[in-house]
């Protein structure tokens, strides 16, 4: 039985903020490395205890977010994926399930901590009109590729994210975010600084739970039906509104594709600036109402 285990490190309980935790010239970085690995570490045992015996983990943090030394002998380990790899790895063999472990909210997620969508610039993303982060931008992919997904923990913001996606899907919050404000109408640097406060689990027991967690994930996948999205209908557009920083202005990034999620991901990218209209609904969005 083969896991596809996604990671990040802004959802890791301890890990408090992005400039020091999550670069590698943060102060923090090589503790929040050690924290991640150690939740991933909690996972796999909780899937070998279920029956689990291969594991595959992605590194989808930017600067590199695992401590290969401090990995489990039982995981193979992937990143830095070439130009033009636009499936972090879901489409290389056979994977029975997927799993995500340190994921973060999506970007204006009002109680969510170091809410963000791959930057952040993004003030929101969505498929076919579908808001989704990075968590549901992949499980979109999973579930064309008809792999289901089981198991996602980060913030209790995320967890809530996450089960509303997906029903059904085992989550585990390992923190809480205390912000109330979306913040969408920041700057990209404001906003970096604006979902911060939140309030931890000891890293000890965050591991409990997710092995616990991850054990009765794939006990019960084994004998229930979930994981798997709602896809919309195609064709596909995945759209990006980012917010104005330095001299780019506010702006639409657009992906298409006719049939495939995955070929939509594969797609030349094109950029609308977006004109500074304050009746239309995307530019309120970035510049706030």
């Amino acid at each position: 039985m083969r896991i596809y285990i996604m990671t990040d490190l802004e959802g890791v309980a301890g890990v408090q903020q992005s400039l020091d935790w999550c670069y590698n010239n943060g102060r923090y970085y090589n503790k929040a490395k050690e924290f991640l690995t150690m939740e991933v570490n909690a996972a796999i045992e909780g899937f070998i205890e279920a029956g689990a015996t291969e594991f595959l983990v992605a590194d989808g943090d930017g600067a590199g977010g695992i401590d290969q030394l401090l990995l489990n002998p039982a995981a193979e380990y992937v990143c830095n994926w070439p130009a033009g790899e636009a499936s972090f790895s879901l489409t290389d063999g056979k994977f029975d399930f997927a799993a995500w472990v340190g994921q973060h909210p999506m970007a204006g997620t009002a109680g969510g901590h170091i809410s963000h969508t791959g930057n952040m610039g993004v003030v929101e993303q969505a498929v076919n009109g579908i808001p989704v982060g990075e968590f549901g931008d992949l499980v979109f992919l999973a579930t064309e590729l008809g792999i289901r997904a089981i198991l996602a923990t980060g913030c209790e913001a995320f967890c809530r994210e996450a089960q509303s996606l997906l029903p059904g899907l085992e989550t585990v919050a390992v923190k809480k975010g205390t912000q109330t404000d979306p913040g969408n109408y920041l700057s990209k640097d404001a906003y970096r600084k604006h979902n911060i406060s939140a309030i931890h689990l000891s890293p000890e027991e965050a591991r409990k739970r997710i092995r616990e967690g991850a054990k009765r994930a794939l006990g019960r996948a084994k004998k229930e039906d979930f994981g798997l999205a709602k896809l919309p209908a195609p064709p596909y557009v995945r759209t990006r509104i980012m917010r104005a920083d330095g001299e780019n202005p506010p702006r639409i990034i657009k992906q298409s594709h006719p049939s495939s999620i995955l070929e939509m991901r594969r797609s030349a990218i094109s950029v609308e600036v977006m004109p500074i209209n304050p009746a239309d609904p995307a530019i309120r969005k970035v510049i706030g109402s």
